[in-house]
């Protein structure tokens, strides 16, 4: 019996230790790997001075209308993930691409991300680039922060585009978010390991194979930072604090949703009810997924030119 329990406990002893070299071996790689990424991302666009910190954004085309493309909740780098979008609205538009604090090559701020700040530095950035008329386009949950900002800036906003964009009353964001979870995933290493053993956590557009490493070393150095932990707690309060906006009535506004959406119920009805009372209120279902920007580009830039043509 004592022989057995020797063996049992020095069979416990091993497996202890190896976890614990496992744990550190995951943490160091983790370490290690942030430092040598870090002077492997290549540089792009232009920082722009924004309450105090850098924000990073792009401008492309030559086009007598501007159009400011807002990201997703957590876009890794919202520059590479517009590409596809970019290219095809390029040899209309001038087209700027903002990367809010947290995303893409932006500083992280210490301010909340709530639906005020978000917007307020959005803006600061646009009117530090001397851009005082523009197209607000959106993916997701750009959908919230758009509808305050268009509310804010009504005289800036010539019209607002959608894409599969969230809206306030869809539901959805009462449970409590899980950040320390989260910070221990990537504090830890371990996030680094679940992308490694999952690769297509990462959404990237289909591209060269250096733009998505880019966008790899991009997204492990962002995902679940400070900023958008904040972001992901304020769901809740910035949803409900849009709830009572409406689209001015006289602003064109269209929707680019995914066909026959199942994640959130009445997906279609929700967009209808918030162009409802719109002079110039228009919805598009195109197949696809989430990130309908990557593979329906074409599509979205030339109906939204249609539907801007027949307004004029």
């Amino acid at each position: 019996m004592k022989k057995t329990l020797l063996i049992l406990l020095k069979v416990i002893v091993a497996i202890v230790i190896l976890l614990a070299l496992f744990l550190v071996i995951v943490f160091t790689v983790n370490v290690i790997s942030n430092k040598v990424e870090k002077g492997k991302i290549e540089p792009y666009g232009q920082l722009v001075p924004v309450d105090g910190k850098k924000m990073n954004v792009t401008i492309q085309g030559q086009g007598k209308e501007t159009i400011v493309l807002l990201p997703g909740f957590g876009t890794a780098s919202p520059v590479i993930d517009f590409k596809p979008l970019v290219d095809e609205l390029t040899p209309f538009y001038k087209v700027i691409v903002v990367e809010p604090f947290g995303y893409g090559l932006s500083d992280i701020t210490t301010k909340e991300r709530t639906v005020d700040n978000i917007v307020s530095e959005l803006h600061e950035a646009l009117q530090e680039l001397k851009i005082d008329r523009y197209i607000l386009m959106g993916h997701s949950i750009a959908g919230i922060y758009g509808l305050d900002y268009v509310n804010k800036y009504e005289n800036e906003v010539s019209a607002f585009v959608g894409i599969d964009s969230s809206v306030p009353t869809q539901g959805g964001n009462d449970e409590e978010f899980p950040s320390g979870t989260y910070k221990l995933l990537k504090n830890s290493g371990f996030m680094r390991l679940l992308v490694k053993l999952n690769p297509a956590q990462i959404v990237t557009p289909s591209d060269d194979e250096e733009t998505k490493e880019q966008n790899r070393m991009i997204s492990l150095k962002n995902m679940m930072n400070p900023n958008i932990i904040s972001e992901a707690e304020h769901f809740k309060s910035n949803f409900k604090a849009t709830e009572t906006l409406n689209f001015p009535k006289d602003l064109p506004v269209i929707f680019f949703l995914v066909k026959d959406n199942t994640d959130v119920p009445g997906w279609e009805s929700l967009h209808k009810e918030q162009i409802k009372d719109s002079l110039h209120g228009k919805l598009m279902l195109l197949d696809g997924e989430h990130y309908l920007h990557h593979t329906r580009s074409k599509d979205i830039v030339e109906n939204f030119r249609s539907f801007m043509g027949e307004i004029k």
